[in-house]
């Protein structure tokens, strides 16, 4: 939420958790992909800490007793090939989908579950051998940020699941920079100097399905992205065009975090997100002066804060009637014709603050499971009684756990008891601390 808004009383029941919102920068080598990671972003999936190694240290035998050192030796040598193989700790703070496929630490270990022997068939002999130089490698994760290094290492392991180059020097990824990565999972490249990419070169990553690109200095959205690829995130560019059919073929795509580039509306070409079954789209941080129109109307999350957009007119909304959360906040809207929220029969939270609105949106009342509402620092000087809740018998599927007001230049003193006769708790409400 905006800063000064007290979190909502009651969570939101109804309304499943984005899929990684607001992302604007990566971490450090210590974890990847937390709740820094993007104001909103979610992490995934946490990497176990090590289990307890068992001691290995006998006391030495007597040197009088030459019998006893063979059996000696023997306990070490038993104690020893029962022992776990080293994880590191604190490695990665990694990504909450439970998609990504991590060994647990008996397929790790390759430890026989009744006999407690390493079964060595089990491990995987190659995947420590190929570790690049000042790489860390842990189960299918290999960790190459922060090395400045020029390029993609080599000698990767093709068991890799997880490639991490973060905060690199990076400009150009080559034609076979990832040949033989046919199981990677995830490939993070955010804080690079790319600028080229190769047509072909994530062809060898056939189950890609995570790839973060952002904060490079890219010109266009990459050519031939994996059919198998779910998220894309690829803010912070210099892309200032998205073409129709750049985007073709990626049927599983549901996630692209595009905000932080020079984008207006009119570097959209008509059919540009054609055949995308998105449900989460960020746009922030660009050079929109409208909502556009031709995003794919499968959104369930569409955040547009901080554009230049001035007002919402009746049809903006009309193609994305599936919406559980639309964040136009930092804006210039003065504006919001009457029936334009009214396309938006699932609308859960709104955020319209930072804005210049005078009054409170009409419609609001009649969005049934709407249930937070940001409209603080707005030049809003009213709050009429219904404003916010039906009117009589009116029915409200989900009473509101969020609605702020502050720093707008209402009396709140004048507000009337029942305009919040649809909220569960008082404390969800914010006013006052209005600044001139």
């Amino acid at each position: 939420g905006s800063p000064g808004v007290r979190p909502p009383a009651q969570p939101l029941a109804s309304l499943p958790p984005p899929l990684s919102p607001s992302l604007h920068e990566l971490p450090g080598s210590e974890q990847l992909l937390s709740d820094g990671l993007t104001d909103d972003g979610h992490p995934d999936c946490l990497i176990p800490e090590p289990a307890n190694q068992p001691a290995c240290a006998r006391p030495l035998p007597s040197p009088g007793t030459p019998t006893m050192w063979p059996l000696w030796l023997l306990a070490s040598l038993l104690a020893l090939s029962q022992a776990l193989p080293f994880e590191q700790k604190a490695f990665w703070d990694f990504t909450l989908d439970d998609g990504l496929p991590m060994l647990n630490d008996e397929e790790a270990s390759g430890a026989d579950s009744t006999s407690g022997i390493p079964d060595l068939d089990a491990l995987p002999p190659t995947f420590s051998a190929m570790c690049p130089f000042g790489c860390h490698c842990h189960l299918r994760v290999v960790q190459c940020s922060d090395l400045g290094l020029k390029a993609v290492p080599k000698e990767i392991s093709p068991d890799t699941t997880l490639l991490d180059l973060q905060n690199n020097d990076i400009s150009e990824l080559r034609k076979d920079d990832f040949k033989g990565l046919q199981h990677l999972y995830a490939l993070v490249l955010v804080n690079n100097k790319i600028s080229k990419i190769h047509a072909k070169a994530f062809s060898p990553l056939r189950k890609l399905q995570k790839l973060y690109i952002s904060k490079n200095h890219l010109v266009e959205i990459p050519p031939n992205l994996p059919s198998s690829l779910a998220e894309l995130r690829i803010h912070d560019n210099r892309i200032r065009k998205v073409p129709k059919g750049v985007f073709s073929g990626l049927r599983n795509m549901n996630c692209i975090e595009m905000g932080g580039n020079p984008l207006e509306n009119s570097g959209f070409e008509p059919g540009a997100f054609d055949g995308l079954k998105l449900n989460y789209l960020r746009i922030s941080e660009a050079k929109l002066t409208g909502i556009p129109k031709d995003l794919p109307e499968t959104l369930n999350e569409l955040h547009l804060d901080h554009n230049k957009i001035q007002a919402i007119e009746l049809e903006d909304l009309l193609r994305y009637s599936k919406l559980y959360r639309l964040g136009l906040g930092h804006n210039q809207i003065r504006m919001i014709e009457n029936g334009s929220l009214s396309f938006l029969p699932t609308l859960r939270e709104l955020h319209l603050d930072n804005n210049k609105l005078s009054r409170v949106p009409a419609g609001l009342p009649d969005l049934k499971l709407l249930q937070v509402v940001y409209l603080h620092t707005n030049n809003i000087t009213k709050v009429g009684v219904n404003d916010f809740c039906p009117v009589g018998f009116g029915v409200k599927r989900a009473y509101y756990n969020g609605i702020s007001l502050f720093n707008n230049p209402v009396p709140y003193w004048e507000v009337q008891p029942a305009t919040f006769r649809c909220v569960t708790d008082r404390l969800a409400i914010q006013f006052g601390n209005y600044k001139k």
